[in-house]
């Protein structure tokens, strides 16, 4: 079930703000959807403030279902005791010597490996210092690059807010293994799988918002974004018919708009061709 509120403001995040506040909500839980922007006036004249219609959705009440009694189960006899037989003796068995170890060869230093060791002993000292034990899972990658995947019970305090965390532990990765390399190698560091995620949910999110844009043929503005999630929801809707994206404000507050665009109305072609002139 879909529900709507209204608040308004001074500014469109303040009264964002206050309706996340009344709710009980995240950001992310619900859809903005800017009915004003407001206007400062000059010295206090002609001020107006800022509407917004929040949209959040709650579950519907499920029916509740009569219960049928258990039906009386059987009662079981007990089974009739086993006679054991004696077990016969076993002949002691002749041992064996042990095979010999085979020693296997060390496996040769290359540049693969010699990556792979600078970071999982900088990741290694860097979770430790932030008191989190964790599992590191190192591939490569289709460009080139290499992925590091970290698992474990507290990957929240890795991630951060909106993966703020997690981008900066990548940057610095990044910074120390290229530091003194000559060649540079894109290291993508995730925990829990949580960009892959991310990136679905913000491709959700953008087409939810360019139907809303569509329907209410008017434009829509999404919560602050890094660029990295800005670029998400740009390519989720570079095709999408019926809208345009634009990004607006000054870090950190930057969002994406997602406009609606007028259809272009076809071209009425005309029967009457023009009539050549004869000259005199």
């Amino acid at each position: 079930m879909i529900n709507t509120l209204e608040k308004s403001a001074r500014t469109v995040d303040a009264a964002i703000e206050e309706a996340l506040k009344e709710l009980g909500m995240s950001r992310d839980d619900v859809s903005v959807e800017i009915l004003d922007m407001g206007k400062t006036g000059f010295l206090g004249f002609g001020a107006s403030p800022a509407r917004v219609r929040v949209s959040y959705e709650t579950p519907d009440p499920a029916p509740v279902k009569a219960e049928k009694p258990a039906a009386p189960k059987a009662e079981k006899k007990p089974a009739p005791a086993k006679v054991e037989k004696p077990a016969k003796a076993e002949k002691p068995k002749a041992e064996k010597p042990a095979p010999k170890a085979e020693v296997e060869p060390a496996p040769a230093i290359t540049d693969e490996n010699a990556d792979y060791a600078a970071i999982r002993s900088f990741l290694t000292g860097l979770l430790n210092r932030m008191g989190v034990n964790a599992e590191m899972e190192i591939s490569p990658r289709d460009n080139g690059g290499i992925n590091v995947n970290l698992t474990g019970p507290a990957m929240g305090a890795i991630i951060g807010r909106r993966g703020e965390t997690l981008d900066a532990i990548q940057h610095l990765t990044n910074y120390v293994v290229n530091k003194d390399s000559e060649k540079h190698l894109h290291i993508s560091v995730d925990a829990e799988a949580y960009r892959s995620k991310r990136e679905e949910s913000l491709t959700r999110l953008a087409e939810k918002m360019a139907e809303k844009a569509i329907k209410y043929k008017r434009s829509m503005a999404l919560e602050p974004m890094n660029s990295y999630e800005r670029h998400v929801i740009h390519t989720a809707l570079q095709n999408y018919e019926g809208v345009t994206t634009s990004s607006t404000g000054v870090e950190p507050n930057r969002r994406v708009v997602v406009s609606y665009v007028r259809p272009d109305k076809p071209e009425q072609k005309s029967d009457n061709k023009p009539k050549s002139r004869e000259w005199a």
